[in-house]
């Protein structure tokens, strides 16, 4: 299968995973290209970690399962590294990223982490800066789209004020375009 990209999302209930997850993907078909995106939770409570998962792909996806070998991860909420092997089955060459004030180097040195690629963002502050809550989804896809290049990031705006136009007022959806594009260029690398 040409260019399948596997992300896998790990959350805490109400951080909005899914929305990212169903996002991106979402984002993807406009592109032309196939996609996949699916939660895998159960009756969780607001606060409990949950994983999400989306494909990508060139040509049709064939596959019907959870993600076991992404080649992307992304952590929404940091404290789930000490509690969630969230780098299992990541690819050598893979990348995560991870919602926190610490630095790529910082994150390596705690946690241990000796190989993929390390990208931080403080997701949970620019949304908090940009829309007045701790909604670190849609930052999360510009750090996502800032260090990966997945996809074009004037699409992923446009789907953005598309869809949540559809749900919330003008100070809201400008509010989340604001903090994907400052997360897409905040991310850090190393």
């Amino acid at each position: 299968m040409a260019e399948l990209t596997e992300i896998r999302w790990h959350a805490r209930a109400g951080q909005g995973a899914v929305t990212a997850a169903k996002l991106v993907a979402e984002t993807a078909l406009e592109l032309d290209k196939f996609f996949q995106a699916s939660p895998e939770y159960g009756p969780e409570r607001m606060g409990a970690p949950l994983r999400a998962f989306t494909r990508i792909s060139d040509e049709p996806i064939n596959i019907h399962c959870n993600i076991v070998n992404p080649n992307i991860v992304i952590v929404l909420d940091a404290t789930l590294l000490k509690t969630v092997n969230v780098t299992d089955g990541l690819t050598d060459d893979g990348v995560i990223i991870i919602n926190t004030e610490l630095t790529p180097a910082e994150i390596r040195q705690e946690h241990d982490i000796k190989k993929f690629k390390v990208f931080t963002v403080d997701a949970s502050k620019i949304a908090i800066e940009s829309i007045g809550k701790n909604f670190p989804n849609i930052p999360i896809i510009g750090a996502l789209l800032g260090s990966t290049n997945i996809m074009d990031g004037d699409k992923v705006v446009a789907h953005i004020r598309r869809t949540f136009g559809k749900k919330f007022n003008q100070e809201i959806v400008d509010g989340n375009v604001q903090a994907f594009e400052r997360a897409q260029r905040e991310v850090r690398g190393d």
